[in-house]
């Protein structure tokens, strides 16, 4: 067998084995096959079926052990040379190697800037991430990402003079509608990085570019990538303070009230107004104006909406929801004559038609969120005015039903199938702090029967949203004075913490042996 065959064959061994390599196992296969025959033969032998690919492969592995990693300095020609290369195989590779380099040092940042800045790696990363395929851009994404999360490579990545052929606005000024696309994803994905990186990101004004994009071109899909990295943005933990000091929300607004978009992008721009506005540290960065400005066009979207629009609507409950998940957003929600809350109520509690299944279970959910059921003890209740107009819309919702309360309301969720009794629960967990809505719940003797019964759930989530529903109606009942004092609820309470005491999950009663009592067949022979 020759040696480009016996290559062939231990490279295939080493690309597939099973289970990481050791630095022991890498060391003994470039023992039989040193690297510079490995690159040799990936650069002359493509005549061969199978060789780049499984070559590649093997790099790949080999590189990510510590032993592989530490011999990468010594061949940058080679990764320099990689990046080139017209196959798009060749310059994942060296994408992936670069980032190998990085993370396989020593924390040696110093060696790895300097060895990127010689071999003029970084521009050639950028070539990869604008021309290459969606694995080599993949690549060059991540491997320019991990060069951003030491000081020397951010040197690198946001030089102090601006332009030249590594500054990403002009890159993006310049490059396809692909090209910009992808300049955008690295943007975000430096943002997410580090504040530092965030920071550097701002003072360059490359947030505009996602800004500037969505607001010049007509391609609805080239729009959606966009604001998929925006919803991305949004979930960064310190994209608030950044993203506040943009345009950004009146962008949303203008999208989400635009009749000429279309379903969706408005659908997408009202999930990213709801991610944003759901962190209570946002309302720290924006003015209110700001935050009532998006909740008043979610709000005329809703009444606007034709009934057959149901995955807007739904989507516009939903975001509503994530809005309220903040008390600062949920106290907006609640607030004025006509606030915005109203549609998740009036959606909560309406069964009119099958096709309302889904509009009442994303309003169910809506309402846990607004009630404070995901929020922390320190910010569940609401201010006196958001719970007194809680209250109104429950009680007129009540009035316009055949409920007449709003614990029949309550109980005919619990009534229905599993997926709108879990919301159910949620509703509930949230509504107990408001003392009001505690005893309405607590003087519905079928609510409190539902909720302290195991057997009421069969599914794991349901038999815990239940259990957590029943915990907070006791904990709520406990801390109000007004409540717990009055002796009608003594029965209750001791039924609630008897429930609480028992755990989430159905305990079967335990069963005592009985002895069994068998006649003999020797008996019945002597019969």
């Amino acid at each position: 067998m020759d040696q480009q065959s016996q290559l062939l064959e231990a490279a295939t061994d080493f690309a597939h084995y099973p289970g990481s390599h050791s630095d022991d196992s890498a060391t003994q296969f470039l023992n039989r096959f040193p690297l510079p025959l490995i690159i040799n033969a990936l650069r002359t032998q493509f005549d061969v079926p199978g060789l780049e690919t499984t070559l590649v492969l093997c790099l790949e592995r080999l590189f990510k052990t510590k032993f592989g990693a530490s011999l990468i300095p010594q061949y940058m020609s080679f990764v320099q040379v990689g990046l080139q290369a017209d196959s798009q195989a060749v310059r994942s590779l060296a994408c992936k190697t670069v980032t190998c380099l990085v993370e396989n040092l020593d924390n040696s940042y110093t060696v790895a800037a300097h060895l990127i800045k010689e071999f003029n790696i970084y521009p050639l990363l950028l070539d990869c991430l604008i021309n290459g395929d969606e694995e080599v851009a993949a690549g060059a994404i991540n491997a320019i990402q991990k060069l951003a999360s030491f000081p020397e490579g951010m040197g690198i990545i946001f030089p102090s003079s601006k332009g030249g052929d590594t500054d990403l606005g002009v890159i993006a000024s310049q490059c396809s509608s692909l090209g910009r696309v992808r300049v955008l994803a690295l943007v975000v994905k430096l943002f997410s990085v580090s504040m530092s990186a965030a920071s550097a990101i701002h003072s360059l004004n490359l947030l505009s570019l996602l800004e500037a994009e969505i607001r010049s071109t007509d391609d609805t899909l080239a729009t959606l990538s966009v604001f998929e990295l925006l919803y991305e943005l949004a979930e960064v933990e310190h994209g608030s303070e950044f993203l506040s000091k943009t345009s950004l929300f009146q962008l949303l607004s203008s999208i989400i009230s635009d009749d000429s978009k279309d379903s969706f992008l408005r659908s997408r721009a009202m999930m990213i107004s709801g991610r944003l506005l759901s962190k209570e540290i946002t309302y720290s960065f924006i003015d209110e104006p700001c935050a009532k400005t998006v909740i008043s066009s979610i709000d005329e979207r809703l009444q606007s909406l034709d009934p057959s629009n149901r995955d807007e609507f739904e989507t516009a409950l939903e975001s509503l929801g994530q809005i309220g998940s903040s008390v600062r957003g949920a106290t907006l929600l609640l607030s004025g004559t006509l606030p915005a809350a109203r549609h998740v109520i009036y959606a909560a509690f309406d069964r009119q038609g099958p096709e309302k299944h889904g509009r009442q279970l994303a309003a169910l959910h809506a309402l846990g969120n607004i009630s404070g059921e995901t929020r922390s003890e320190n910010f569940i209740k609401l201010d006196a005015e958001a719970e007194e107009n809680l209250l109104r819309l429950l009680y007129e919702t009540a009035s316009r039903s055949s409920k007449l309360t709003p614990s029949g309301l309550f109980l005919s969720v619990l009534q229905q199938e599993s997926e709108i009794r879990i919301a159910g629960y949620r509703m509930i967990s949230g509504l107990v702090s408001s003392p009001r809505c505690l005893m309405e719940i607590c003087s519905r003797q079928e609510i409190i029967n539902i909720v302290t019964d195991p057997s009421t759930e069969t599914t794991k989530i349901g038999m815990e949203a239940r259990y957590n529903c029943c915990k907070q109606i006791h904990k709520s009942l406990t801390q109000s004075s007004g409540v717990s004092a009055d002796p009608t609820f003594a029965g209750i309470k001791t039924k609630l913490e008897e429930a609480v005491g028992m755990g989430p999950y159905l305990h079967k009663k335990r069963v005592e042996a009985q002895p069994i009592v068998m006649t003999a067949d020797r008996f019945y022979n002597e019969i």
